[in-house]
């Protein structure tokens, strides 16, 4: 099994930063892709960041220049660090990733976190 679980979420006011954190467990050969999504009440759930095993990133046009993503993947984890926030980017985040369990899995398999809440007041 692969587990991704969150961390790093809560209350901040506007203009204020927050960073975030996903640490994937349990039987991992590969990760690929990994990404950031969020979604807030009544809204359909949207990419925000990605990153390939390869360090290419992208970026939701919303948050391009004030969130970076990375990777670290000694410790299997990705991270969000997001800056100047503003009331719209509350939302429930979910972290992303394409992972190979095995090195016999001829193909990827998506996985997703549990979510951490963000919530950024005026």
């Amino acid at each position: 099994q692969v587990q991704l679980v969150e961390s790093g979420g809560g209350l901040v006011q506007a203009g204020g930063s927050l960073r975030l954190s996903c640490a994937a467990s349990g039987s991992i050969f590969r990760i690929n892709n990994m990404a950031w999504y969020r979604q807030a009440p009544g809204k359909q759930r949207e990419l925000v960041a990605s990153i390939t095993s390869g360090g290419t990133t992208n970026y939701a046009e919303s948050v391009e220049g004030r969130f970076t993503i990375s990777r670290d993947d000694a410790k299997n984890t990705v991270y969000l660090q997001m800056n100047s926030l503003k009331p719209e980017d509350t939302a429930a985040f979910y972290c992303n990733a394409d992972v190979r369990r095995f090195s016999f899995e001829l193909y990827a398999r998506t996985y997703w976190g549990q979510g951490t809440q963000v919530t950024v007041s005026s």
